[in-house]
This record gives C-alpha cells, structure tokens and sequence, in this order.
C-alpha cells in the first residue's frame, strides 16, 4: 500500500470485467486503483482477487498488477491450474508486454538491465541496488513521442518479474512513468488521474490443455 498517511483508498466500482476464460483460468481487466489482492487493514479488503473469489471461491493468485496499473489479469480457478501457472512464470514462458507514457524523448529502443532491492525505510519502494539488489530486466521500445507535451508512448517487456520493475527502471533512465507517484518527481504534473502503466499483453501456452493464449487489451490512455 501508498506511503503516504493521507491515503484513502477508493477502487473504481465498475462490474468485474472478465476478458478470458476457461475450466482453469481467468483472465480480467484490472482497472487502475484496485488492489490486486486484499491489504491487511480492513478497508484495503476489497480488490480484484475478492471480486473473483465471489464468483469462485476457489480461485487462486497467480500474479498482481500494482494497485495504480490497469490491465490484463490472470487467476486460477483451483489448485492445479495455481501450480501449473507458477511453473510458467517461473521459467519465464509467459509474455507480457505493457504500455506506458514515460516523461521525456526515450531512445528508440534498448533495455534496463539494473538489479532491485525493496528500499525497506521507505516500502513499498524499491531501489536499485547493484550490491544487494536480485537481477531485473526490461526491454522498451518506442511507440511514439509527443513533443508538445514531451511524453512518449512506449511499450516495456519484463524479462523478468521484480515488484515495481518498470517503474524503478523508467525512472532510472530519466524516463519515469507519467502519474507515477512513488517515482516520479512531479506525479501530479500529469493530465489524467492515473498512472500511465497498463498490462497490455499476454501470451502463453495454457498448461492443463496446451492452447495457445494470446490476449491483446489496449490502453484507455
């Protein structure tokens, strides 16, 4: 959760939006302020994985979006599929692209290839750390760059899967992600209510049935 005291936390109230489903996943579309999975306090409880769990109770987490990132979700629905999908992430056999709207002329492409570690005085935050830190990668690509408002539209690939990743590393780069409010310097010079970070895409392969999913959901922004 925020940092910050002054914190309310009110999630978007909009029915559960369900992009993909199967007998062992489901897929949604997170929207931006909702808390992947429950927080401890009580007013942190609902989220996306509380909504699911309303449907089916015996949905499990497979992976979270951070509470200001909207996008492409994934749960499974019983303990075999949980497994199954740990497994994928784990070998890195799950693609994942997102959109973003970085500050600044990024270069055309390149990668982001500097190690994290949680900056504990200030958690949630994480920190670069090339002494302490776990590996992380991202790859980027330039969509397009606005230069009445100096932001480019670019797209970020994971290779692998450290909390707050494409965050740390735009803002790393000078690039940090527009509405950003743990690091970007001016978050609130943005125009929209938001962070600009959205789950865009995922392929894999299902591993119960081996069919090949693939799932493009654009950015609002």
């Amino acid at each position: 959760m925020p940092v910050d005291p002054s914190f309310v936390y009110c999630p978007p109230q909009d029915p559960l939006h369900i992009v993909y489903e199967d007998a062992d996943l489901l897929i949604i579309h997170k929207l931006a302020g909702l808390l992947s999975v429950m927080g401890r306090l009580p007013e942190h409880q609902d989220s996306a994985y509380l909504r699911v769990l309303a449907i089916y109770p015996q949905a499990k987490v497979t992976h979270r979006l951070d509470m200001a990132t909207s996008g492409l979700l994934i749960f499974a629905k019983h303990r075999d599929a949980e497994v199954a999908m740990s497994k994928l992430f784990q070998a890195r056999q799950v693609t994942k692209h997102y959109i973003a709207l970085v500050q600044g002329q990024i270069p055309p492409q390149g990668s982001v290839d500097v190690p994290l570690i949680t900056d504990w005085p200030n958690r949630p935050k994480q920190m670069v750390s090339f002494e302490h830190g776990k590996t992380a990668k991202t790859l980027f690509e330039r969509i397009n760059y606005n230069a009445e408002t100096n932001i480019s539209r670019v797209k970020l690939t994971p290779i692998t899967g450290r909390s707050h990743q494409l965050r740390v590393h735009m803002a790393h780069i000078g690039h940090p992600i527009m509405g950003d409010e743990l690091y970007h310097p001016e978050p609130k010079r943005f125009t929209l209510p938001r962070m600009a970070l959205h789950a865009s895409y995922l392929a894999f392969q299902q591993p119960l049935t081996r069919q090949n999913i693939e799932l493009d959901l654009p950015a609002s922004f």
